[in-house]
């Protein structure tokens, strides 16, 4: 991480986001728990029923069997009575009993739209969290690769616009030499060919290089080139990487800018001389 920002308005929307989603999930156990105990009250409800249904069958064979015996003047008119009012009795209690298991069963389809509902929240809340995390993280300026800091263009605390500039940093692993061939020689040079570097602040060390680019269209001589002949106007820019592995192992004196020598084989069959043999390995 080179750059943050100030988190701390993001900071408190996270605290509230994560509290609401405690609530949330707190809501979605309690409306679990209302449909567990609603269902329980249903099967009481259905117990009921049978009770009731037993109940009822057994009053209506002492029903049956008090209107036969009352027809023969077996038993009292008053014991008949009492019999059919038990019977209806029994009859009133089952219809009660049909509709307290009716009313369980909307009770457990209304807890049940409260689960779907505190899932919901607890869904939303999430999501909200996941986004405030996102924008947490990109409040982080990371550097995706090995580099330096050449120049601080924002000052902490100061306030910037979207895009705007905040540090100019050197990728340390992708150094490489610019420098420019004449016509009749560029055509002889491939991407791979090898290069040998020589830095003016460093002239004992010859560092190892391939050509990485070749210009497709030639250009005028800049003024920083120095040429061979004045008739040479037109130039091909070329470009010598050097191994990022190379420079993995000579961090700490990797610099940009430096003016130095390139120098190519044009023919294949040439060897180096010695004073252009390879000092610098990984």
């Amino acid at each position: 991480m080179v750059a943050r920002m100030d988190t701390a308005t993001l900071e408190a929307e996270l605290a509230q986001a994560s509290a609401q989603s405690r609530r949330a999930e707190n809501a979605l156990e309690t409306a679990r728990a209302m449909v567990a105990m609603r269902q329980s009250e249903l099967e009481t409800a259905r117990a009921i029923v049978n009770q009731r249904q037993a109940e009822l069958n057994a009053s209506r064979k002492r029903y049956e069997r008090s209107a036969s015996l009352v027809e023969r003047n077996a038993i009292s008119r008053q014991q008949f009575d009492d019999s059919l009012a038990d019977y209806q009795s029994q009859q009133a209690a089952l219809a009660s009993a049909n509709a307290q298991v009716l009313s369980a069963q909307a009770a457990i389809r209304a807890t049940e739209s409260q689960v779907i509902e505190a899932e919901s929240e607890v869904e939303a809340t999430q999501a909200a969290i996941q986004r405030i995390e996102a924008d947490l993280d990109d409040s982080e300026l990371k550097a995706d690769r090995l580099a330096r800091v050449q120049l601080r263009v924002a000052e902490p605390g100061e306030v910037l616009g979207a895009g705007g500039k905040v540090l100019n940093l050197i990728d340390l692993t992708k150094v490489y030499m610019t420098f420019f061939m004449p016509t009749r020689d560029a055509g002889r040079v491939a991407i791979g060919d090898e290069v040998r570097l020589v830095l003016d602040a460093a002239p004992d060390f010859v560092i190892p290089a391939r050509v990485s680019f070749v210009a497709s269209v030639a250009q005028f001589t800049p003024k920083t080139v120095e040429t061979e002949s004045e008739r040479e106007k037109l130039m091909f820019r070329v470009r010598a990487q050097i191994d990022p592995k190379l420079l993995l192992e000579h961090i700490e004196q990797v610099k940009t800018g430096l003016p130095g020598m390139a120098y190519l084989k044009l023919e294949d069959d040439a060897t180096w001389p010695d004073h252009l043999a390879v000092n610098v390995t990984p």
